[in-house]
């Protein structure tokens, strides 16, 4: 429980102080818990390999909710 609050503060800091750029999602909850495990957790890879994949993998959800909205809007 300690845990969820703890990721819930640090989205809601991350969101106030450093919004996402335009071609990304912000940050999430669960985005934020799988890169503090690959971060702190299980240093295998180094640091680099886990932010790139945090970084591609938000671009992506980012133009898949365009892609959607887009779809949405010509639908209606």
């Amino acid at each position: 429980m300690l845990a969820h609050a703890f990721m819930a503060v640090v989205r809601a800091d991350e969101h106030a102080h450093q919004p996402a750029a335009e071609d990304l999602i912000p940050l999430t909850r669960n985005e934020i818990a799988r890169l503090f495990i690959a971060l702190i957790a299980e240093r295998a890879h180094g640091t680099a390999r886990p932010l790139r994949w945090s970084h591609w993998r938000r671009r992506h959800q980012a133009r898949s909710q365009a892609s959607h909205y887009r779809r949405q809007a010509a639908q209606a």
